[in-house]
């Protein structure tokens, strides 16, 4: 039973060993570099029909059963030499397992080679999906944009476009993060005769991704680019809308310190959107220069006619603002003009107003102070030429007045306002001025008087005995006479004005003094008559 259980064994080992030796060498052989390509893919898929482990196992076990004494196990343990048979199967299966182990060994490295040209394979199939997509649809879609959009809202729609283009992008890029770990291990680990083919796909997968990367990085920074610029271009339209709408609206300001105030807010916005304009030129310039350097990764497509509409709409926005600016500035020149002229016509109202007070406060002086027809007729004249010299500083005056309202009605005219609260300027100034004429004139008839009164007075109480039939002539006392009742009852008539009211010279105490003086001297000048009408009286009454 020994024997026929190894003789079984020993059959069943021969008979797999053979066709393993077979099989492995089949697969061995189509490995080699000498075959075909297409044996060689036959071959490589082609699986033992038993393991080599197990075969080996039992070949191993058998040969040790064979080379082990036998034992009958009684009458003391006495022992026997083997068969003959199993001494000459001892040969033929060490050969086979050697020839297994042999083989078994090729063909080990054989899967090796086979699992690492597979791996290589699949790196191989995966590096080229991703080049192959990146190169297709993952340039087309970048070739399909190349606007900037005209607006912020058109440029973040462009925004957010891209941001899906870079998503589907992301996901290729962590594919070749994982590829490039895979080609870095086989590098570290690999052959000499593999590390030409694997540097080449690591250098291919790497120089697309970046490429492409770099078109992503330069097409979202030139988005961001546009969206600042036409940011900026909105704040600028919006400052440009605003200052018009001020400039639109008429302004009618109270007074010059209101006027100044809306000058300075005019120049701030102006300067404002002096800055605004500014900066649109250096985005837009920016912007360009990011665009002319947009054909440098163009895929061989012609890009002039994209760029153009991109240069066109970016030099079109400068230039639109440029224009809005310099109209608001037209437009800044005529309302600083309007407002100097506003300046000018408030001034004229304030001194026209200013020389009706003046008036005012001579005629106040005329009718208060000069009250005095002198003492004599030299002292007469004397005040007649003061007064003179006075109608002349208010007609001056007057003179003034009417040449700032009159300029006041050409301010007018030209600002286009019809009412003014100057108005009643113009009727104060003449009514004052008429007041003051008739005063004026007033005074100088009692002027006049005095002198004619003092004088022929004068020429009665001087001692002329060259002219004695001058003073004997009876009708220059009665022309004296006249002359004093006539100026005592002028001093006691008041300055009637046109609108009806009345006003006196002085007061009542000035007026009582001055008919005082005129009466002395009407009294001396009655004395004298007296006394040329009886001379007895000279010597008694001198």
């Amino acid at each position: 039973m020994d024997w026929l259980n190894k003789r079984l064994v020993f059959e069943k080992f021969t008979k797999e060993s053979t066709s393993l030796l077979d099989e492995l060498a089949l697969i061995n052989n189509g490995s080699d570099k000498g075959n075909q390509e297409k044996e060689r893919s036959v071959d490589l898929n082609f699986l033992p029909s038993v393991d080599p482990e197990t075969v080996l196992q039992t070949g191993h076990e058998l040969l040790s059963e064979l080379q082990q004494r036998r034992f009958n196990g009684s009458d003391g343990g006495v022992s026997w030499s083997p068969m003959d048979d199993e001494l000459l199967a001892q040969p033929q299966v060490m050969k086979l397992l050697d020839s297994l182990r042999e083989q078994y060994t090729r063909y080990q490295e054989v899967c090796r080679q086979r699992s690492k040209r597979t791996q290589l394979e699949e790196i191989q199939q995966k590096v080229m999906q991703v080049v192959n997509w990146l190169e297709g649809p993952g340039s087309e879609q970048l070739r399909a944009q190349w606007g900037i959009g005209d607006s912020i809202r058109a440029s973040q729609a462009l925004q957010q476009k891209h941001e899906e283009i870079e998503s589907q992008h992301s996901e290729w890029f962590a594919v070749y993060v994982e590829l490039n770990q895979q080609i870095a291990a086989l590098l570290n680990a690999g052959d000499e005769e593999d590390l030409v083919e694997l540097k080449s796909l690591q250098q291919q997968l790497s120089d697309v991704c970046y490429r492409q990367a770099s078109q992503l990085e330069f097409r979202q920074n030139l988005l961001q680019a546009a969206l600042e610029f036409h940011g900026v271009a909105q704040d600028l339209s919006q400052q440009l809308d605003g200052l018009l709408g001020m400039l639109c609206v008429d302004v009618a300001p109270a007074d010059g310190a209101s006027i100044q105030q809306t000058l300075k807010l005019l120049e701030e916005k102006l300067k404002s959107v002096d800055v605004g304009l500014q900066g649109l030129r250096e985005k837009g310039q920016g912007l360009l220069d990011q665009i002319s350097n947009q054909a440098s990764w163009a895929y061989g497509k012609d890009v002039t006619i994209e760029n153009k509409e991109n240069v066109d709409h970016i030099q079109g926005v400068m230039e639109d603002m440029q224009l809005r600016k310099q109209r608001c500035e037209d437009m800044v020149d005529v309302r600083r003009l309007k407002m100097l002229q506003m300046v000018q016509l408030f001034k004229c109202e304030e001194d026209a107003a200013q020389a009706v007070e003046w008036l005012s406060e001579l005629l106040d002086a005329l009718l208060k102070t000069h009250i005095r027809l002198g003492d004599d007729a030299q002292e007469t004249k004397v005040l007649l030429e003061k007064h003179r010299k006075f109608v002349d500083v208010a007609q001056s005056t007057y003179d003034y007045g009417r040449q700032l309202l009159q300029a006041t009605v050409v301010l007018c005219q030209s600002l286009r306002c019809t009412s003014r609260s100057s108005g009643d300027t113009l009727p104060r100034l003449n009514r004052v001025w008429k007041q003051f004429t008739i005063a004026s004139e007033e005074r100088v008839h009692r002027l006049e008087m005095a002198i004619a009164f003092h004088s022929n007075a004068e020429k009665i109480l001087q001692d002329c005995p060259e002219e004695p039939e001058a003073i004997n002539d009876e009708e220059q006392f009665d022309e004296i006479e006249a002359v004093g009742k006539s100026l005592l009852d002028r001093l006691t008539v008041p300055v009637v004005y046109p609108d009806g009211t009345e006003q006196y010279f002085g007061s009542p105490s000035d007026m009582a003094s001055t008919a005082e003086h005129i009466r002395d001297r009407m009294k001396l000048v009655s004395l004298k008559r007296q006394q040329l009408r009886h001379p007895e009286m000279m010597t008694t009454e001198s």
